[in-house]
């Protein structure tokens, strides 16, 4: 009985230790499973918490160095360039220079055929040569005149003499009357005589006087055929380069007129002064002044970058589709517009040609430390609202949500930005109203309403839109979350 006893206690003992050991695996699972419920919870709350909160991208307000740049694209241009046209009627006979050539004042450049004017001047030089002959014909018959002057002088001298001899025998009645009248007629043709001969030398010094008038006529008549014949030859008026060529030789020129252009033989540009003509287009250029400086790119020279300076501000707008200035246009087409700027480089290049495409990014202001913040964080807000919402945690007043009873004002708008505030353990937006100065690429300055170091919104565009003050957020600067579009 013992031993049965014994035995039948032991499988007893087995069994209570086995409900135990259930009981408390049972346990364990309910801990475990409150505990996950518990977690779910806290991490349920705390999502939905941070469900609630906006990401947001951030910035610094920072002193740094601003530049304002303009650009303009447009094409290099010499200063000062002529169209060398043709003077004279004819076919071209000689091309001295190519386009690409550089030339020297007064160098040849082209010659028409002189057959006409060579004949002419050759003609008329004849016509001179035997003017000057005439005038030494008549200049050898003044010296006659003047010669026989003085022959007749010395007879009207000695004629004199034998009057006065003659009259005085006669009154003293020692000569016959017939000798003194003979003396006395003799007496008075000689006065006649050389009154003739003085006559005479009045005429030639006329006839001579008369001829050279005509030489003179015709060595101004022959400068006239110089003219004209040198108007057969084309010169350089200035140090140059050739840049176009649109004649050949053979070819028939003519001269222009009134209403119609004349031949063009080649054009001709001063290299020694280089400018960029380019367009700068209407929001910008009431920031380009005068003398402000620009660094010149051209295509054709790629990393070269040419100094220079604005010597030229346009006042006539263009229309960008054809070029023409508003006051030249006759429609009334609203389109975008441009004006010129011209860039007078401060050290030419041989390796410049006119034509080539520039683009001209000109310094408008430059501020060497300025306090700036990024221009994607400006904002046009009312202040007023704005502190509403601040003073009640981003929410609309419920006075404001109410239909109102009186006439609606314009909410008057200004330009700020969002700042971060840490109010009650979370970070809010409030935003502030600032005063701008200089624009550069990505930044602007910053005259009043904040201070350095302080932290603004930047971003994205699309929280920007409709973010309001009071707002809790959370920063998130991470690239990948700036690149991507907000679905908030």
């Amino acid at each position: 009985m013992i031993m049965t006893a014994t035995s039948i206690a032991r499988p007893r003992s087995a069994g209570t230790e086995a409900k135990k050991a259930a009981m408390s695996a049972k346990k364990i699972v309910l801990i475990v499973i409150v505990v996950l419920v518990l977690a779910g919870t806290v991490a349920g709350t705390i999502i939905h918490g941070r469900a609630n909160v906006t990401k947001v991208a951030t910035g610094k307000v920072v002193h740094q160095e601003l530049v304002s740049i303009v650009n303009g694209t447009g094409q290099i241009k010499p200063k000062t360039y002529v169209n060398v046209g043709a003077t004279a009627f004819g076919r071209i006979t000689h091309l001295y220079v190519k386009e690409g050539d550089h030339v020297k004042r007064g160098e040849t450049l082209a010659t028409v055929e002189n057959v006409q004017p060579q004949v002419t001047v050759a003609a008329q030089q004849a016509a001179i040569a035997s003017s000057r002959t005439d005038v030494t014909s008549y200049v050898a018959a003044e010296k006659t005149a003047e010669a026989n002057i003085a022959q007749a002088k010395a007879d009207l001298e000695q004629k004199k003499l034998d009057y006065d001899r003659s009259k005085a025998l006669y009154t003293a009645q020692l000569i016959a009357k017939q000798d003194y009248d003979a003396k006395q007629a003799a007496y008075d043709m000689a006065v006649a005589t050389l009154a003739q001969r003085q006559a005479a030398l009045a005429q030639a010094l006329a006839q001579t006087d008369s001829q050279r008038a005509h030489v003179n006529q015709a060595v101004a008549s022959q400068r006239s055929n110089f003219d004209a014949l040198d108007k057969t030859i084309s010169r350089a008026p200035f140090d140059g380069l050739v840049t176009n060529v649109p004649v050949r030789e053979g070819e028939t020129v003519v001269v222009g007129i009134q209403n119609a252009g004349g031949s063009t033989i080649m054009t001709l540009a001063d290299m020694s002064v280089i400018t960029a003509e380019v367009k700068v287009d209407e929001t910008d250029i009431v920031n380009v002044k005068m003398n402000q400086p620009a660094d010149v790119t051209v295509d054709a020279l790629p990393g070269r970058i040419f100094k220079g300076h604005v010597t030229e501000v346009g006042d006539q707008a263009l229309l960008r589709t054809t070029g023409l200035s508003t006051t030249q246009s006759t429609t009334g087409t609203e389109e975008a517009k441009d004006f010129k700027v011209v860039v007078t480089l401060d050290q030419p290049s041989d390796d410049l040609r006119p034509g080539l495409s520039a683009t001209a990014k000109i310094t408008t202001a430059h501020v060497p430390n300025a306090l700036t913040l990024p221009i994607q964080a400006l904002v046009q807000r009312d202040p007023v609202a704005e502190k509403a919402l601040a003073d009640n945690d981003g929410k609309p007043a419920a006075a404001a949500t109410a239909a109102p009873s009186g006439p609606v004002t314009k909410p008057q708008l200004v330009q700020g930005v969002y700042l971060l505030r840490t109010e009650r353990k979370k970070l809010r937006t409030i935003f502030v109203p600032v005063t701008t100065g200089v624009t550069g690429a990505t930044d602007i300055q910053v005259l009043t309403g904040l201070k350095e170091g302080d932290e603004i919104v930047t971003g994205r565009y699309q929280i920007l839109r409709t973010l309001k003050s009071g707002t809790v957020v959370k920063r998130d600067n991470s690239p990948d979350s700036a690149a991507t579009p907000d679905k908030s």
